[in-house]
């Protein structure tokens, strides 16, 4: 997938083959199988250009780390424990970044929202003005 995310347009096999051959002997066949694999797990799509497909990516990396991340989570026996071990291996740098896309999903936050325990979230409570 990084080698497809590399060129942000479709490629071929013989693209990426000769990409990794680069960095390491790998066989055409290798590469092909991996592409294939790919496309039928729905990561790419394929278009047929002569003899051969172009490969695309489906999804932004970002999308793709998220799904796998979900995927590990929701396949615990303890969700909780397992994103407490989770955030416990991150950088403070990773730690703010999670702090940030918490608060873009969560929306802004304003000073209207009451505090929990106050009279404003608890209605009936005894510091209301009913004399209790």
């Amino acid at each position: 997938m990084t080698r497809v995310w590399k060129w942000n347009r479709p490629v071929t096999v013989r693209e990426v083959l000769e990409d990794l051959q680069q960095e390491r002997s790998i066989a055409y066949t290798t590469v092909m199988t991996v592409l294939d694999n790919l496309h039928q797990k729905g990561w790419v799509r394929r278009e047929a250009e002569g003899r051969a497909y172009r490969y695309e990516a489906v999804s932004t990396r970002a999308a793709y780390a998220a799904a796998l991340m979900n995927e590990a989570w929701t396949q615990s026996d303890n969700p909780a424990a397992a994103l407490v071990a989770f955030f416990g291996m991150m950088s403070d740098e990773q730690r703010h970044a999670l702090r940030d896309a918490v608060r873009i999903v969560q929306g802004p936050e304003t000073s209207e929202r009451p505090e929990a325990g106050s009279p404003r979230e608890n209605p009936g409570s005894a510091t209301e003005s009913d004399g209790r």
